[in-house]
Formats: structure tokens, sequence, C-alpha cells
């Protein structure tokens, strides 16, 4: 048998289950709510989940993964098979019962999924005990920033298309390339949300409701007698559904042989390249199908596509593979989840972190956006204290060009007093927002190479709260 076996008796393959979701959590965690548990100190906290600085060549990031979260927090639990591992480590039963017990109680606010967010800005902030909140650290950053990476990649992808084509489809090849069944299913839906039209995976279909979408794979040409053969058959099975691959052997021949069998079908079939120079065999290949659809995939990324279509390529869809699944030229994004106010003697007092380069802002957050009075275009954001007031301090609404708005406020909340009070919308809904919101951001903000640097303000409320609370830490640790 391979693995452990689980809670029933079955193989343990090492995924997680809603009963060991709890242990999804990095050892320093648990060590800390004991220490919490066992000093009888659980005040109310204020977390952040942010990052200091945008990854390469990003003007913004694209937020995913909000639903995912959610669902992580609604089913966080520690089953026996979870309480049995840490009792082995060591870890005392008084603890242990209370873990067995858990559940959240506080308050999420976070940005709706296809929000774009800059550098400090929340993408989620937790108000709860800090038991609670010390332990969802782990599990929220690992479920949003790596959706968040995938949607901005797709994202680019489809700025390319918009900047440089005629509304070719994009279709996530990457499943394979992929680290892991869970990152292949969730990069799938993050690839929608940043503005796919669907995906080769048929798990991530079922689950999303995503269309899926697939072509044929060498090997299907190669079994066969010759590349007729292979061509006529698949045909025969799937009609106008067929797209076919033609550049098995000889890409020209392919694409001629291909119509051909179009022809003897009466059937509309489409072709895909992938190899050789697709920018000249593109061209080619459109003489010999006039109309019928040139899907292309090969290593596609952004920078890829917009080179393509640049040279006169021509497709009508893409299907971008490891790029797109692994943000291969940005597979990072250094979130962080930090303290920012802490309850004592019943009131809220807020924290910060003073490393160098490393400085935290304090107390909860607000993130204003602004647009550039009835257009759509969005102007800046300001990032305040959770219920500052912000428009009067705006010197382009004292003057009378902007009206006095504040802002739209971009958080919502989503659990209130640990219960749910946000419905996500629908994956359709999501991408539709993405589109809407990426469209609105500056189109130099948007660039693919060397993005212009959106505007985020730090309200007047928020620098003075940093510069009190900085004097206060420095003069209590002298």
């Amino acid at each position: 048998m391979v693995g452990n076996e689980g809670e029933n008796g079955e193989p343990n393959f090492g995924y997680v289950t809603p009963g060991n979701l709890g242990l999804f959590t990095d050892l320093y965690e648990l060590t800390m709510l004991q220490g919490y548990h066992g000093a009888n100190h659980n005040p109310m906290a204020t977390f952040s989940l942010f990052f200091r600085e945008l990854p390469a060549d990003r003007g913004y990031v694209l937020t995913a993964g909000l639903e995912q979260a959610i669902a992580s927090i609604e089913t966080l639990s520690f089953g026996e098979r979870a309480i049995s591992y840490l009792r082995n480590r060591g870890f005392e039963d008084d603890f242990l019962d209370k873990l067995a017990e858990f559940e959240f109680t506080g308050k999420l606010r976070a940005l709706p999924e296809g929000t774009p967010v800059f550098p400090n800005e929340p993408i989620l902030e937790v108000t709860a005990p800090i038991f609670e909140a010390q332990l969802l650290e782990t599990l929220l950053l690992n479920q949003v920033g790596f959706e968040s990476l995938v949607a901005t990649k797709a994202a680019r992808m489809r700025e390319a298309v918009e900047r440089h084509g005629n509304g070719q489809s994009l279709v996530d090849f990457g499943s394979r390339r992929a680290h892991g069944t869970d990152a292949g299913m969730k990069a799938a839906r993050a690839a929608v949300v940043g503005g796919f039209d669907g995906t080769s995976l048929v798990s991530a279909g079922e689950a999303f409701d995503i269309p899926v979408y697939g072509t044929m794979a060498h090997s299907w040409v190669q079994s066969f007698e010759d590349e007729r053969e292979s061509f006529s058959t698949f045909t025969e099975q799937y009609g106008d559904d067929s797209i076919l691959l033609v550049d098995t052997y000889d890409t020209i021949e392919g694409a001629r042989i291909a119509m051909e069998v179009a022809d003897e079908h009466d059937a509309e079939v489409g072709v895909r390249l992938d190899s050789g120079d697709l920018v000249a065999l593109s061209k080619d290949v459109s003489e010999i199908v006039g109309e019928a659809p040139i899907f292309v995939s090969s290593g596609m990324d952004e920078y890829k596509i917009a080179d393509f279509l640049e040279r006169g390529g021509v497709a009508t869809g893409f299907g971008p593979g490891t790029a797109l699944t692994t943000s291969e030229d940005a597979p990072s994004l250094d979130l962080v989840y930090k303290l920012t106010e802490i309850e004592r003697d019943g009131e809220m007092v807020p924290s910060m972190k003073l490393s160098s380069g490393k400085v935290t802002y304090p107390g909860a957050k607000s993130v204003r956006r602004k647009k550039h009075g009835e257009e759509s275009e969005y102007r800046k954001d300001i990032l305040a204290l959770r219920d500052e007031d912000v428009g009067s301090e705006d010197e382009a609404v004292r003057d009378g060009s902007e009206d006095d708005s504040g802002g739209e406020e971009q958080l919502v909340t989503v659990f209130e007093n640990g219960t749910r009070v946000y419905d996500p919308p629908g994956l359709d809904a999501i991408a539709d927002r993405a589109r809407e919101r990426r469209r609105n951001l500056p189109p130099a903000c948007r660039a693919l190479r060397n993005p212009a640097e959106y505007a985020v303000e730090i309200s007047e409320g928020l620098r003075e709260l940093t510069n009190e609370v900085q004097a206060q830490l420095e003069t209590k640790n002298e």
C-alpha cells in the first residue's frame, strides 16, 4: 500500500481533507497557539494580508482565491487523525481539546475576487481572538497567493490579445505542468478570473462549471498508418468539433490534408499549430484553410502572444500552458500576514512592525478607489484607517475638479461574528468584474513591460497614526 492509512482505513496519499485541514499550518503557529492557551492570553487582534512589492513587470495584481479561502475557514477542523498526530508530537491534551472544538467567530473583510490591488493594500483583513486569527495565516496566504498570481498572468495574456489581436480565445492548457493536482484545478479557475475562455482540464470544468476544450495529441496521428487516415477517423467521430493537429510531420502538407478531409466529410474543422516558426507557419496555413479556425499552442505567454500578433501571425485562439499555471516569469507573490492592532484593557490598540525594510502600517484599514470625475478610469487609491473620512483631504476635491465622494470602498465584509454574510458571485460574474476593473486602470499601468506606477496615497490619518505608533515603539524599546 502507498502511504499511511487514513481515518477510515483508506490509503492516505497526503491530500488535505476537511478532517485534517487544521494541520495545514506551520508548526510555529501551533506552538504559539498552545502558548496563548496556556497563558490564557487570547485578546482580539487584527491581521492584514498584503504584499509590499509588485512582482516583475506587473503594474497590478488581480485578486483571486477568496472563494477557496472562505471554504477553508468554514471547513477548518481537527479530526481524530489530526489530533492523534499532534498528541504524538507532544502537544498537551487540554490544548488539543480546544483545537478539536475550533470554530471561527471573528470578522473577515476582503477585496472581492477580480479586484486590482497594489502594494500595502489589504487583500484580506481578519479581526478575531488571536487564537483563531493566528491559525488562519498559512492557509489564507496559500489560498490567495497562488490564484492571484495565475489570475494576473491570465489577465496580462488577455491584455495582449485586446491590444494586438481581434478577440482571440484563450484556453488553459497547463494542468500537466502545474505543481500538483490542487494547483492545476486552482490555476484553471484563476485563469477564467483573469480572462480565459476555458480549460482543457476536465475536473476543473466539472468542479467550477468552466467550458472545456480539447484537440488531439501527436500520438493520435502517429497511431494510424498515415496522417490522412488519422484526420479522417477523428472527423468521422467528431465532425464540426474537430480540431486537427497538423504539424506532426509536415505542417503545410498536414493543413492541405486536413482541408481535403473536411471536404470529404462535409465538416467545418479547425487546425492546431504546436511547433516551428508559428508566425510564418500560421500565415501559410491560413492561406490553405481560409476561414477555418487556427489554434496556436507551444510555449505561449503574454509576450509571445503580443509578438505573434504584432508580426502578423494568424490565429483564432491560443493555448498557454506552463507559463500560465506556474506564472513562469513571476512565480511567487510575497504575501505577508501581519498583526496591525491588538486588544489591550478592552480597547483595540494599533500595532506595527519596525524591522528595516519591513515596516507595516498600523490599524484596521480601508482602501478607497477614486475615479476621474464621471469617467470610468481610476485615478488613484487612498489607503486609510477603516473609519476615516478621506474625501476632504483630496486636493482635487478641494479645488472643485472632483466630487467629494471619498472614493469607492474596495473591501467588503465576508464574515461577521463568525457568520458568513457575503455570498461569492459565480465565476462568470467574477470574470466580468475583473475585466471591467482591469480596463478601468490607466493603460500605462497595464503595460506588459515597464508598467507605470499606480498612485496609492497614504491618508493623513494613517500617516499620523504610523508616526505616533513608531515613536511610541522606539521610545519603549530604547
